[in-house]
């Protein structure tokens, strides 16, 4: 299901109203149409399919490279992303950490960010897009392990409310032999370690 861009620019023009302003005022008038266009792209992940970008992995044994089997942890740090949290319509914005011990398939590590995309573009909570990335990942490449650390700055908490604009939430996806923090801690200390 698309956005319908014609009816969230009725709605806006109808907020604006509501809200006291005019939708006529020279600043105001192309402000829906803004709006809807913005929308379109904040929620376009609504009708996209999250395992796509992990539909075409590359086996480990059979692969290009069978001599290079991985026997450790694949990750990908400091993905940015941008979500609209549902409980007020207003953005958060940070980071996503991805890790995951390869069975018998790895996946190209662009795919690994496009996941991240299409799910943070649908409203969402930080804890439950965490966990759909981690389940998109373990199912996609029947992975033996999966971690996804999130660590965002939320619009209802440094807007409004307490207005706390450096607070930063940070959740946690474990999944398989991730799943116990033992297992996990290297991966989580490599995503706070230096930078090359």
């Amino acid at each position: 299901m698309a956005v319908d861009t014609q009816r969230v620019e009725a709605l806006v023009r109808e907020l604006l109203i509501a809200i006291g302003e005019d939708p006529e005022r020279p600043g105001l008038k192309r402000t829906p149409q803004r709006v809807a266009e913005a929308y379109a792209e904040f929620f376009a992940g609504l009708d996209q399919d999250a395992g796509e970008p992990l539909s075409h992995p590359i086996s480990v044994s059979r692969g290009p490279e069978p001599e290079t089997v991985p026997s450790g942890a694949v990750m990908v740090r400091d993905i940015a992303f941008r979500s609209v949290c549902e409980h007020h319509l207003l953005l958060f914005r940070g980071v996503a950490h991805i890790a995951y011990l390869p069975g018998e398939e790895v996946v190209g590590l662009g795919a690994l960010p496009k996941v991240v995309d299409i799910l943070a573009a649908r409203p969402q909570v930080q804890e439950r897009l965490g966990e759909q990335i981690a389940d998109t990942i373990e199912h996609a490449l029947d992975a033996r392990g999966v971690l996804v650390v999130l660590d965002a700055r939320h619009g209802c908490v440094t807007m409004r409310g307490g207005r706390q604009p450096d607070a930063t939430t940070v959740t946690i996806a474990a999944r398989g032999e991730l799943a116990e923090p033992a297992a996990r801690a290297e991966l989580v200390a490599l995503i706070g370690g230096t930078r090359s």
